[in-house]
């Protein structure tokens, strides 16, 4: 019998701190969800914040990239140049040097005087 009061007066002494220790868990719970409110307003100044950094990274890889191909075509147009000069002076000089074979020239001309005719 004396365990079954005993056992009695402990319930009953848990039962009277209930409330208190309900109320302290309600404010635990509470400081809990506005931990959270703060934790989604972070997130969400954090994605908006990511949004505009991606934005701007976007916009200015546009602009490098437009900047590239406009430096390629203005070099492809600058190397097509050279190559149609590098091309053509080619020819002449094979023009001359086959003119030369044909009149005898190369026979008749030493080397020195190849190379005094071109101004070398």
């Amino acid at each position: 019998m004396a365990t079954s009061t005993k056992s009695r007066t402990e319930a009953t002494s848990q039962l009277a701190d209930l409330p208190e220790r309900v109320s302290v868990l309600e404010t635990k719970v509470e400081n809990i969800n506005e931990k959270l409110i703060d934790l989604k307003a972070d997130v969400k100044e954090m994605h908006d914040c990511l949004d505009i950094t991606r934005d701007g990274i976007m916009t200015q890889l546009e602009k490098m990239h437009d900047e590239s191909c406009r430096q390629h075509q203005e070099l492809a147009g600058k190397v097509g140049e050279l190559e149609k000069a590098k091309n053509k002076y080619t020819m002449y000089a094979m023009a001359a040097l086959a003119f030369a074979a044909g009149t005898g020239w190369l026979n008749a001309v030493s080397f020195p005087h190849i190379l005094k005719f071109l101004g070398l």
